[in-house]
């Protein structure tokens, strides 16, 4: 899964001339599964008694997860989504994401989220090929 990248982009990138508004364009476009559900997420955050709002509901097919895969191993596409959304994002398996208030990494939810343990208790025998 890769970017579709316009050559005027690519050139804008090599002056040094890209900006985070252009490049998640290009990200929203490539990889619509995954720029949708982090924008969903961001949403939900609001009204969420918890420190976070996350995501259950496994991608309708292999496209949509290797567009969340490739989104959340990136760097770039990861840090250019949580600076445009104001959040910290935490990825389990999957589909299983979470969108974080920034203030409260440093709390017990976000800490047990991302913890070893959080990770094998969110393990179940139907994700096993996820």
């Amino acid at each position: 899964m890769s970017l579709t990248v316009p050559p005027d982009m690519v050139t804008a990138a090599a002056e040094g001339r890209l900006d985070d508004d252009e490049f998640l364009a290009c990200v929203r476009e490539s990889l619509p599964y995954a720029y949708g559900l982090v924008e969903r997420l961001a949403a939900e955050l609001p009204a969420s008694d918890r420190d976070f709002a996350d995501n259950l509901v496994p991608p309708q097919d292999e496209q949509a997860r290797g567009q969340l895969l490739r989104a959340l191993a990136s760097n770039a596409i990861r840090g250019a989504l949580e600076r445009r959304f104001g959040v910290v994002l935490a990825f389990q398996n999957c589909h299983r994401l979470a969108a974080f208030r920034p203030e409260t990494v440093d709390g017990t939810q976000y800490q047990r989220f991302v913890s070893i343990e959080g990770q094998v208790l969110n393990q179940q025998p139907e994700l096993v090929d996820c």
